[in-house]
Parts: C-alpha cells; structure tokens; sequence
C-alpha cells in the first residue's frame, strides 16, 4: 500500500524507537523531565525566543498561542482555509471565545493589503482585532510558503497598529528547507508559534508552542486546564529531539519527490513549493475509491480536489508507482 493521504502517516524509524527506549524522564507535570525540557530549550533556540512548551497536537499548540494573544470576545484574523478555523472544530470559539474573521486568499498565501483593510480598532462596541494568524506552509494551499517579504510587511504592519502575530508553523520546517529561511528569522516575525514534530520529521506526537517566558508560562496553565499536563513523556520529546537532528535537511527529498509526481501527472510544476501535489478533477471521491482498489491511498480535501502528500515513508519507485495508476485514471 502507497499512503499519500498526509504526513502525519509515517512510523518512527529503527534509530527513532531507540532514541525513544533510552530516553531519560521525569515528570513533566512538575518540569523535571530532562528530555522534554532539552527539547523546549533546543526548539525555543531555534527560533530566537525565549521558551517553549511540548504540547500533544498542533491543534492545541495552535489553540494556546490564540488564547494567549487573544482575549475571550476580540478577534482574530485570518485566511479563509487556515486550519485553525478550517480544521480545528471551532476550538478558538468554543473554548477561547475568541471571535475569527476571513479573508479569501489564493493557494493561501498571505495579503498583507486584505489585512491591514480588516483590522478593526477597539471602540463603541466593535470587535477589537487583537491578532492576525499565518499558516506557513500552507496545508489548504497545497504546501505553499509564504514568501519572507510577505510575512515582513505584516509585521510592520502589525507593529504600526498594535496587533499580535502567530504561525501556524505545522510544516514550517518544510518551509525553512525550501525557501532556505532560517527558523530564526521566521520566529523574529512572531509573538506566538505552534511548531509540529509528526508531519514531515515523522515523530510519532507532540508540537510546541514557541513564545515569551511569560506567554509560555500562561500557556502551560492553560494546557494543564485542557487535560495536556503529561508525566514521564520524555520517551515522546526523544523522538522529537531524534527527528531534529536526523530528519529536518531530508525534507528536501520530499519535495523533489512531490515535484517529480506533478511533473509525472503534468501538474503545474509552479504550484508546488513543498510536499503536497492537489490535483482538481471532477469526482475527488470517486477517483480516491477507484485508486484504492490499486492498493494507493489519496486524500480527499473537497468534492473536487485530491491531495498527495510525500513523507519520510514514501520512495522515489513509489512515486513512479502512484503516478502510473493515477496517470492512467487521469487520462480518463
């Protein structure tokens, strides 16, 4: 079976799993976990801030970095596909009170002008916009990066107006190794950052929140009132830290391999800036039906577009393999 339905698919490595059985640990609950807390410090260093806290999913990693900049009733602005409104079950309103507006953006690439034309100031009972949120790369996007100078307009225009910045940074590792970013100069641009270890590093769990000593602080209140308090989960940090170290310069073999199934299924080689290939067509769910009869797994991100998505458990044979069988429903 060939699973391109998405990153998040892919099985910890021999090296991994040992990294994982000799991890030390302690109880993260009360900070004494040496193996989370090595990891919080590295990951905090990599984007030039302060600290870091391991969260289980980049969902609640995103959710605390809004609740941190947002205060219940004020408002958040982002894109229309952001998955933190697309995907993440109406969390900022439900558990933040945090109210979203949206702007339409193409392949979900940040417009600095539609931002700086929705920001609301506080007054006679409007909704206050508190902070804007850019997801890099973008999943609904199909994996684009948001170019640097994009993201450094918004934040002078953030600056000038007195609004908060976050990342969703899931695959913002995908973005370091395409556009040769560093991570620093991507954390320099934000208040807040949600960075996740189980998309293409293949860390089995977890994601952090990146941000100031004091909104790290809030934040590990806040996920010890979620249920996030963990114990001895240095066995999970180990794979993350393994993942760092091992995993994060090979992500460019994901991307070559995402550009050679687009150049396979004659996808425009310019809408793909990482590891995902979305391909428009006329019945998504039907063609992901028929494929896998064909032992090929896709994923069906609307009624009319798939999704595939290159990972640490995908080969260059297997590429060739899933663009013979969709090349041939294709041209159909």
């Amino acid at each position: 079976m060939i699973d391109l339905r998405s990153d998040t698919l892919t099985s910890p490595t021999p090296g991994m799993r040992a990294a994982m059985a000799g991890a030390d640990v302690g109880d993260d609950v009360y900070g004494e976990d040496p193996t989370v807390n090595a990891l919080e410090e590295e990951v905090a260093g990599l984007f030039g801030h302060e600290a870091a806290l391991f969260v289980p999913s980049g969902t609640m990693g995103n959710q605390l970095c809004l609740r941190v900049l947002v205060p219940p009733g004020e408002e958040l602005l982002c894109d229309a596909d952001a998955h933190v409104v697309t995907y993440e079950m109406g969390a900022a309103a439900a558990h933040g009170g945090v109210s979203t507006r949206t702007w339409l953006a193409a392949s979900g690439r940040l417009d600095v002008h539609a931002v700086r034309a929705m920001i609301r100031p506080a007054g006679y009972y409007t909704v206050p916009t508190r902070a804007v949120a850019v997801e890099n790369t973008h999943n609904r996007g199909g994996g684009s990066v948001q170019p640097l100078a994009s993201l450094q307009e918004l934040r002078a225009l953030a600056d000038e107006v007195g609004v908060l910045l976050h990342c969703d940074g899931a695959r913002i590792w995908n973005a370091h190794v395409a556009a040769g970013v560093p991570l620093s100069a991507y954390g320099q641009l934000f208040d807040t950052l949600s960075v996740c270890l189980s998309k293409g590093l293949g860390a089995p769990v977890g994601s952090l929140v990146v941000s100031t000593a004091e909104r790290v602080a809030q934040a590990r209140d806040m996920r010890k009132r979620l249920g996030g308090g963990m114990r001895q989960v240095g066995v999970l940090a180990a794979a993350g830290r393994y993942a760092l170290e091992h995993h994060l310069d090979r992500l460019a073999d994901d991307h070559r391999r995402a550009h050679r199934m687009a150049e396979l299924l004659s996808v425009d080689q310019s809408t793909v800036d990482t590891n995902i290939v979305s391909i428009d067509i006329d019945d998504a769910p039907e063609l992901a039906d028929k494929v896998r009869a064909d032992d090929l797994l896709v994923s069906v991100v609307s009624p009319t577009r798939i999704r595939l998505v290159t990972h640490l458990g995908i080969e260059d044979a297997d590429v060739e393999d899933a663009a013979r069988v969709l090349g041939r429903l294709l041209s159909r």
